[in-house]
């Protein structure tokens, strides 16, 4: 049986993965000109000390998804434990697999913005081939992630009452690209960080339906 303490230690652990890999990734990829569909190009502007300073937020806090994954699987283990298991070996392997998509992402804004315009092409291409395809399997990840989570949710028999199940990653990362397509203005600010968004309101939501049952088990 476990201990409530430790859903809502877990839940904590995985926002403050959510908040310093957000932060991270906002800082070498927000793009005051929101150029997000044009290639490498949001790149441009960023500052080398600017892009170190978020390559190690990003690193330092990739590893700390891990234990926000067990929490999830905490959270969804009375409704399955073989498929709550699987769902956590999903999310913390594409979490791990970012974390090395996201510790290139420094060398890719010094590509862009250090190599010479004629350069940039061979090298870009390099950087996609070893990095950028591991986005692939990130979103495989997120994506088979959501499906279980919302299947586990909605049998009645996890930890999370049904409507939970409508905050999966998925819904929430479009949730993203839908408010900046609506209002570009707000949108720009949510695009570079859209799935440390969603990983943000997982985990805020989670933490507190664990801590109300733990409150409310409380004699």
């Amino acid at each position: 049986m476990t201990d409530r303490r430790d859903l809502i230690l877990t839940g904590l652990i995985g926002l403050l993965a959510a908040t310093l890999v957000g932060v991270g990734e906002f800082m070498l990829h927000f793009d005051s000109l929101a150029r997000y569909g044009q290639g490498f190009d949001f790149f441009k502007g960023v500052t080398e000390s600017r892009a170190t300073a978020g390559h190690f937020f990003g690193v330092l806090g990739v590893p700390l998804y891990v234990v926000g994954a067990w929490h999830i699987y905490l959270m969804m283990r009375p409704a399955n434990r073989f498929w709550a298991k699987l769902a956590f070996f999903v999310m913390a392997y594409g979490c791990i697999v970012g974390g090395v998509w996201i510790g290139s992402r420094a060398t890719a804004a010094f590509l862009v913005n250090a190599i010479p315009e004629g350069a940039v092409a061979s090298a870009i291409g390099l950087y996609e081939l070893r990095y950028e395809s591991l986005l692939t399997v990130v979103r495989v990840a997120v994506l088979v992630f959501s499906g279980i989570f919302v299947w586990l949710i909605l049998t009645g028999r996890s930890n999370y009452p049904r409507w939970m199940a409508a905050l999966n990653p998925i819904v929430l990362i479009l949730a993203s690209f839908l408010v900046f397509w609506l209002v570009p203005s707000i949108g720009k600010y949510l695009m570079p960080i859209a799935l440390n968004v969603a990983y943000f309101i997982l985990f805020s939501v989670s933490t507190m339906i664990a801590a109300r049952s733990y409150i409310g088990a409380s004699p």
